[in-house]
């Protein structure tokens, strides 16, 4: 994933993402963040599949800042018309989050602004935007956020364990997102992991079957084989096999192998243990 960081690292400022497909839109706008007193980190992506990684990456700070019940980032400044999933689809996964981050769009195009408000975007700037403009959109930032429920410390609140993670899937220059709520079971491939969905369909991911057991445990997903992680609620029989245990996912008679080293802990699982 290619983003960078300011070298502002205040944790008591704004953590901001900017999105743009054009280098030069995407520097600018990254300058100008930069540039105001009340930012404090800045991560960039150039599309909004790297966005939604970033959202979805095990990055320390950002896995922090979920445990705490604060937004992953707390505000996305992108831009409208990109490549693949545009710059309102992006927006309408980000505010489908709780909590979501406060989203500003930045764009050449002003046709979209009331689409962009429905959204509950608190500001909408027309390239090139100077540096005045961008701090005045930084303020309703920090006046939406003011706004909302103080969730900082002990205080915080929960983060909600159903919350439907959404992985971004790219296929000859098109962005699918596919929920969490719709894999069955993942299959490891290398470096990349396979999800296969209720949909009869499967897609590639660059993501390693060990970083999707860590963030989706709490999402009922359990290791059952070095290759496998399933959805354990879709397990409906756990049988013995030629070659040692095997479990059955759904109604289909699809038959996954078990290792010895999961099996007491997925019988546990199964008993409510």
């Amino acid at each position: 994933m290619r983003n960078t960081v300011s070298a502002h690292n205040d944790t008591r400022k704004l953590i901001v993402l900017a999105v743009d497909d054009e280098p030069h839109g995407l520097n600018l706008l990254v300058d100008n963040l930069r540039g105001n007193p009340n930012i404090g980190k800045v991560f960039r992506a150039v599309d909004a599949a790297e966005a939604l990684r970033l959202l979805a990456s095990d990055d320390p700070e950002l896995r922090q800042r979920k445990e705490r019940g604060l937004p992953v980032i707390d505000a996305v400044f992108a831009d409208l018309q990109m490549p693949g999933l545009s710059g309102m689809e992006m927006a309408k996964v980000f505010s489908a989050l709780n909590p979501a981050p406060v989203l500003v769009f930045v764009t050449g195009h002003a046709h979209e602004a009331v689409n962009a408000f429905d959204l509950g975007a608190v500001d909408y700037l027309l390239k090139p935007c100077n540096q005045s403009r961008l701090d005045r959109a930084v303020e309703r930032v920090l006046e939406r956020l003011r706004a909302a429920p103080a969730q900082t410390g002990a205080a915080a609140a929960p983060v909600k364990q159903d919350d439907d993670e959404v992985i971004p899937v790219e296929l000859a220059g098109t962005t699918k997102l596919v929920p969490r709520s719709t894999v069955r079971w993942v299959e490891a491939q290398g470096d990349y992991a396979r999800l296969f969905t209720d949909d009869g369909s499967s897609h590639l991911v660059r993501i390693p079957l060990t970083q999707l057991e860590e963030r989706w445990a709490k999402a009922g997903f359990v290791r059952i084989h070095r290759s496998f992680l399933v959805a354990l609620n879709l397990i409906t029989e756990l049988r013995m096999g030629q070659g040692g245990y095997q479990v059955v996912i759904g109604n289909e008679e699809k038959l996954l192998p078990v290792s010895r080293r999961h099996t007491r802990e997925l019988k546990d699982r199964l008993t409510g243990r």
